[in-house]
């Protein structure tokens, strides 16, 4: 028997997270604050809730895809009210990029309620998620993890256990950090080929194939070499958030991590001019500046 599933959030990810799951013949009921975009889901074979805390009674799963752990905090509460309306052996999975102590905080809560959640972040963008070509990363109890296998064989394309709660959160953060160091690099050597005359697009091929090739180059060099970073397939406001928790996360391990503050101050340079909609890509537009070109 199929889990009926709840998903809280059908944007970029999320969307496709719900879609993947009804192609695969399970029951879902979507939840977000813009209502266009739970309409989208009901029109692809979805459902939907008069209120949110009447989801929790219709389903064994809820997926949470949102912004940051406060926000899922503030969900689980006040919107789910799973304090309220969860029942023993509900499974919560929180596919968010996750504050790894804040999500092992609420998940010990909610299991004094008799509600399992785990963190099981999603290694890809949006783009990669409406493929299937993403990496599930859970942190939990194993028993949880193996009864999830078939969800995350319906939505993406590998899946691995990382160990307790808070470990799923933790992955997630470093395996954004290698690929926000990654951008950065890959735009401050397309800033110095064009400076030296090299043509962008021709360089970035090379690159590709190259020895320092990578997935990077694949997602984000057409938007650096074009810079055009809109409609972006991840937000550079997100990763901008992402960056201050791994920051966090370093301090509070007394772990120097000197190339991501470099990486900080980038990001902020291009939030305070406005640009936190654009493609995270849009860190090319710093080097850019920065070099007058």
């Amino acid at each position: 028997m199929k889990h009926r599933v709840g998903i809280v959030g059908v944007g970029l990810m999320g969307g496709w997270l719900a879609r993947h799951l009804l192609a695969a013949g399970y029951s879902v009921i979507a939840h977000d604050l813009d209502p266009a975009k739970v309409d989208a889901i009901v029109a692809a074979g979805g459902q939907k809730v008069a209120s949110p805390e009447q989801i929790a009674a219709q389903v064994d799963v809820i997926i949470l895809s949102l912004p940051n752990s406060k926000i899922v905090d503030d969900v689980v509460r006040n919107s789910l009210k799973l304090f309220e309306t969860g029942r023993k052996g509900l499974i919560l999975l929180d596919a968010s990029t996750a504050d790894p102590v804040l999500s092992k905080t609420l998940a010990a809560e909610l299991a004094a309620k008799g509600v399992e959640m785990s963190d099981c972040t999603i290694s890809g963008t949006s783009a990669m998620a409406k493929v299937k070509d993403t990496v599930f990363m859970f942190g939990g109890k194993k028993e949880i993890y193996e009864q999830c296998i078939p969800l995350f064989q319906a939505m993406g394309r590998e899946w691995v256990y990382m160990g307790a709660h808070g470990n799923g959160a933790t992955i997630k953060l470093v395996v954004n950090l290698v690929l926000a160091l990654n951008r950065m690099a890959l735009a401050e050597g397309l800033t110095l080929a064009k400076k030296a005359g090299l043509d962008a697009a021709q360089t970035l091929e090379v690159l590709k194939k190259s020895a320092a090739g990578s997935k990077c180059m694949d997602q984000k060099g057409k938007y650096m070499v074009e810079e055009n970073y809109l409609p972006p397939i991840g937000h550079l406001s997100i990763h901008y958030k992402d960056v201050r928790a791994m920051l966090a996360l370093g301090a509070s391990l007394d772990c120097p991590l000197p190339l991501l503050a470099i990486n900080a101050q980038a990001l902020a340079s291009q939030m305070a001019k406005g640009r936190g909609d654009w493609d995270s890509s849009a860190v090319m537009q710093f080097y850019k500046e920065l070099a007058n070109l």
